[in-house]
């Protein structure tokens, strides 16, 4: 494979994104660095074919991305390859308002071909390639020029792999017959609107105080706020303040900004300064939210009342037991609030759905309903139909 230098200008990123435009996919991962911005600073871009890889230094003088970024989000004729690739396709959303498409995630595929929920790059590689990654580069401060060549290497390496494993992925996808089963992951990863942050929204990322309508109210309204400020001022929103304490002052709202200075994890400033001020203004123009935003509330105890805990640990049990069986990650068939749903009597939820029911939920429904028990057969646990167990109970009484 032919590793180009680093790519400085437009004319070397317009010569390579024209090249690989004619490939039947391209290996993407990229470097940022997040820690002190709202925004995600891009840092550098790595891509790969077989053939050939390059790094792309986005912070050059003068270089235009938009040949990388029409590869990225208006060819469909090439796949797009990331590992763990939410964030990197975070950052192209960002810059574009468009995810790269078509996409494939290899940590996504991981699920249905092994029990890996989230597997790291390094131990894909050496999974597939046996081959160990070095690390030492990994938390470097990637917005600091020149780069320099380790850092550099080991940021290629991390398509250079991928462009290999990615062709045996595939193969083994296509062997098993699990492609379909990640459509809708593939899906939710290139959709825009998880992208792209709405503030009015951003509440519901925070654990609720309650289900008190003025309460919620509050933590919507305060919440959007944070967002905007974070946003205008381009750092991380828990700089402005941490999730706890806007649950906190949304519960118990100050009746005056002196009383900011009492509230723990803000600066004894808030008390008099402008920031202080704006959020007593959201606190004082909070409405209650509205009924038809209000979180669902679980249904819990229908109908199996208080037994419904022990019934979702059974569950739980059954999805580790047949995650083995078909050795598939347990998260890809369901998630443990909805088996807790299940337990507690809901029926619309998705692992009784498509092939994750035929795969898990139609098992997982008889066990609620009583038509499936635990057995222990030499030594080893295993599911067992009632009405098998009863005919083999009675062809063992009819034979004495």
């Amino acid at each position: 494979m032919k590793i180009h230098d680093l790519i400085t200008t437009t004319e070397a990123l317009t010569d390579l994104c024209e090249r690989l435009a004619k490939s039947e996919f391209v290996a993407v991962d990229t470097e940022f660095m997040r820690e002190n911005t709202y925004w995600p600073e891009l840092c550098l871009v790595q891509i790969a074919n077989t053939e050939e890889a390059a790094a792309i230094d986005p912070l050059a003088d003068g270089i235009d991305l938009t040949p990388l970024l029409n590869l990225m989000c208006e060819n469909d004729d090439v796949l797009k390859v990331f590992h763990a690739g939410g964030q990197d396709v975070e950052i192209i959303v960002n810059l574009t308002g468009k995810t790269p498409f078509p996409i494939f995630d290899t940590q996504i595929a991981m699920m249905a071909v092994s029990q890996s929920e989230q597997i790291g790059y390094a131990n894909l590689v050496d999974t597939w390639l046996n081959i160990v990654v070095d690390k030492g580069a990994r938390f470097t401060d990637w917005s600091r020029r020149p780069l320099t060549d380790r850092q550099i290497e080991y940021a290629i390496g991390d398509v250079t792999h991928l462009s290999v494993i990615f062709p045996k992925l595939l193969n083994k996808l296509i062997k098993t017959g699990r492609g379909n089963w990640l459509n809708a992951e593939m899906e939710k990863l290139a959709d825009a609107d998880n992208y792209i942050i709405d503030p009015g929204k951003s509440w519901k990322r925070i654990r609720s105080p309650g289900r008190n309508a003025q309460v919620l109210g509050r933590l919507k309204a305060l919440a959007a706020w944070r967002e905007g400020e974070a946003q205008h001022k381009n750092i991380p929103r828990g700089r402005i303040m941490r999730d706890e304490t806007l649950a906190d002052v949304a519960s118990h709202p100050p009746k005056k900004q002196a009383d900011l200075a009492k509230v723990r994890g803000l600066s004894s400033a808030w008390r008099d300064n402008d920031i202080g001020k704006r959020l007593m203004k959201v606190i004082a123009d909070a409405e209650p939210l509205p009924k038809d935003e209000m979180p669902q509330k679980m249904k819990r105890g229908a109908p199996l009342g208080k037994e419904g805990a022990l019934v979702a640990d059974l569950l739980k049990l059954l999805l580790k037991i047949r995650a083995r069986e078909i050795d598939v990650a347990p998260r890809l068939l369901t998630r443990a609030d909805e088996m807790e749903a299940l337990a507690a009597g809901m029926r619309d939820l998705k692992v009784l759905e498509g092939w994750r029911y035929d795969v898990f939920g139609k098992d997982a429904l008889e066990l609620v309903e009583g038509r499936l028990a635990f057995a222990v057969e030499g030594g080893k646990l295993k599911m067992t139909h009632i009405d098998d167990m009863q005919a083999s109970m009675e062809d063992a009484q009819a034979a004495e």
